[in-house]
């Protein structure tokens, strides 16, 4: 009995512990290059996330692109979130520290989401998404839209949107022109190739650079394909009715999207009955990485309103 009771304080106290410090990281003064890495478990999985900013009932959480790391977040963007909204990030299933293997459809994704932001405690969210991680947001508006309140998709377009498809092929060949010229697919993938778009691709893979310790784990080739297969099968599928969804949407893109075409983001902007729109000019896929300084105040404002 002695035994029993002495490992019941172990434990009340191992978890009082773990509480505070999931609370000092939530609320501590971090910047994004700072911040510690924590984790929660949900059907299984084991996942890795980064949380920090001013702390409400309501938090923002962003989903990120293809292969995309915790260390692929742009640090302004997350900060200046922060200073207003508590901002959650985090690696999708078999993703950098996040165990499992990676899933096999954009859904499955959507549904590791859901657990993810449930395990958190969380009724409610607001999402910021890019890429990859706006397709699965709009499975998640699917399978749960009670959950999410107010919703930003950058760089990104609907369910069957025509040259989504086409990832795949842009993928590989901007990776292997990377290889060529040691340069990070990013570059060629999320900007323009003009002296503008390159000053803008070398800031941004700078930012992304500035977190010095405690990165992530980089992201293997399987799940590239994994993730590609998944963006393909679900840019086959039947498109979507987004008309079903009343909540606020805030669409931004670059003028001249080469992975995800611009126009789709004019599309969804015109099936969600309550978005509002915002195209970069002289930018691509990444414009909002581009154009940070003008996408953050906008972004800001939505959140807050």
């Amino acid at each position: 009995m002695k035994n029993i009771f002495l490992l019941s304080i172990l434990m009340i106290l191992k978890m009082a512990t773990t509480n505070a410090q999931n609370s000092n990281a939530t609320n501590a003064n971090y910047t994004y290059a700072t911040v510690p890495t924590q984790f929660v478990e949900a059907n299984g999985i084991k996942f890795a996330y980064r949380s920090y900013g001013k702390k409400g009932d309501i938090p923002v959480i962003y989903f990120n692109h293809l292969t995309a790391n915790l260390d692929n977040c742009d640090p302004r963007i997350m900060d200046a979130i922060a200073a207003h909204r508590q901002i959650i990030s985090f690696d999708y299933r078999g993703i950098g520290a996040t165990t499992g293997k990676q899933g096999e459809s954009i859904a499955d994704m959507a549904k590791d989401g859901i657990a993810f932001i449930h395990a958190l405690g969380y009724k409610q969210v607001d999402i910021v998404a890019f890429s990859m991680g706006g397709f699965i947001t709009q499975e998640i508006l699917l399978l749960e839209p009670q959950l999410v309140r107010k919703v930003i998709l950058a760089g990104t377009g609907p369910r069957g949107g025509a040259g989504i498809s086409d990832v795949v092929g842009k993928t590989y060949g901007d990776i292997f022109k990377g290889l060529f010229t040691f340069r990070d697919p990013k570059f060629y993938l999320f900007f323009n190739q003009d002296k503008i778009g390159k000053a803008a691709a070398k800031d941004f893979l700078h930012r992304l650079k500035e977190r010095k310790e405690n990165r992530d784990k980089k992201v293997k080739l399987y799940a590239l394909k994994k993730q590609l297969k998944a963006i393909k099968d679900w840019g086959n599928e039947k498109p979507m009715d987004l008309s079903v969804f009343n909540l606020p949407v805030f669409i931004a893109n670059g003028d001249a999207d080469r992975m995800v075409p611009s126009q789709l983001s004019n599309d969804m902007a015109k099936r969600f009955p309550n978005a509002q729109l915002k195209i970069y000019p002289n930018s691509g896929h990444g414009g909002i990485f581009q154009y940070h300084e003008e996408f953050i105040p906008q972004a800001i404002d939505f959140l807050i309103k």
